[in-house]
């Protein structure tokens, strides 16, 4: 069925890719909710407001995703709502200043491919470490039998269209909850969301601005725009994308969160990848995931445990699994250059072993790109 446009289509195929990078996203922005003083109906339902705002203008599976950086700090560091909502506001402020400068189309003309491949399996490397690591064994010997049946799924079915496999994955996953985790089901808590008017000040601005703002938008720039940009011309080369667009939604999508109350938010190449691998290629999908979040903000604001376990971690850790892999993937068309999958492995190491790393890596590969080939030569023979 065709919604709008030819850009925006319902189908099985749309409803499996829908859920393609849940297993990236879920986890993040319940993390902030249970650390933080967030209203968890601002969060919940602006977030999905985005997605389906985003589908209409992409027609894309182009996702909103919560910031990885921004999501990780307030977690460990328990940062506090207003400067959430703070650094959401700079983080947005900086992306449109390099939007209407120019900057930004300067810096995607300056950088070069493999630099962007280097960050996209970096970025695939940590998502399968974390899915390996942390999500697949979360419920002992019932999780690994788990993940390992859901993996079988989705090596069957990925890339069928007639049978996408996201929907099983998660049926599977939806079956387990009730038979082994019903406790959780008998103690759901519906009810209508509660929202509130956020407030920061001149101090959370500033606040958020170091804490959060400067750790973000070097990922933002790697992997939210050049990457997201780069993976959008190889999967929709039609669709004639540019880097000032994606910085264009990022940054008032992420001033618009900070006056409702929810939290920052980007793009992301991961996510595109997701939707992707399980079905989606059109706005349909990130539409769809919209729903999904908009419905479950009116009907579970008030029971963050019931949220967290609609879907067991080793099912999401399948999922993100193959989002990762879809992403490294990726660095298959420059692996017969020595130089350029030098550079992009020199990148991946940066990003997943240095604090700042994918800002480290993304200047390190630039500058090394430029050298002359005749210092690679000599170490690596002719190409």
């Amino acid at each position: 069925m065709t919604f709008i446009n030819s850009n925006i289509k319902f189908n099985r195929n749309e409803l499996s890719g829908a859920f393609g990078d849940i297993g990236t996203d879920l986890p993040l922005i319940l993390g902030m909710l249970m650390v933080s003083d967030l209203n968890i109906a601002n969060v919940i339902i602006f977030y999905g407001v985005l997605q389906v705002i985003t589908a209409v203008i992409y027609g894309i599976p182009m996702p909103v995703q919560p910031l990885k950086a921004v999501a990780m700090i307030v977690i460990t560091q328990k940062i506090s709502s207003d400067v959430i909502f703070g650094g959401g506001f700079a983080i947005g402020l900086i992306m449109l200043f390099l939007v209407l400068t120019g900057l930004l189309n300067w810096l995607n003309n300056i950088i070069p491919k493999t630099v962007v491949r280097g960050i996209q399996l970096g970025l695939g490397l940590q998502l399968c470490l974390l899915s390996l690591k942390e999500y697949i064994p979360a419920d002992s010997t019932n999780g690994f039998i788990l993940a390992g049946i859901s993996f079988i799924i989705a090596i069957i079915l990925v890339g069928n269209r007639q049978f996408p496999p996201a929907m099983f994955i998660l049926g599977l996953g939806i079956v387990y909850t009730f038979i082994f985790r019903f406790d959780l089901i008998e103690n759901i808590t519906f009810g209508l969301p509660d929202f509130s008017i956020p407030e920061f000040n001149q101090k959370s601005l500033l606040t958020g601005l170091v804490v959060l703002a400067v750790p973000q938008i070097p990922l933002s720039l790697g992997n939210s725009v050049f990457a997201s940009k780069q993976l959008v011309n190889d999967l929709f080369p039609e669709k004639k994308i540019t880097a000032s667009k994606i910085g264009l939604t990022y940054s008032l999508m992420n001033i618009c969160s900070a006056f409702i109350g929810s939290i920052p938010v980007c793009h992301g190449s991961g996510g595109i990848a997701g939707h992707y691998t399980f079905g989606g290629r059109t706005g349909g999908s990130t539409f769809i995931y919209g729903i999904f979040f908009i419905l479950t903000g009116i009907f579970f604001s008030a029971d963050q445990a019931a949220l967290l376990h609609i879907f067991p971690k080793p099912v999401l850790g399948v999922i993100l699994l193959f989002e990762g892999v879809a992403l490294m993937i990726l660095v298959k068309d420059i692996i017969t250059d020595k130089k350029m999958l030098f550079i992009a492995l020199l990148v991946a190491l940066c990003a997943n072993g240095l604090a700042y790393g994918y800002f480290i890596g993304m200047l390190l590969g630039t500058i090394l790109y430029y050298l002359p080939n005749k210092y690679f030569l000599k170490h690596y023979g002719k190409q």
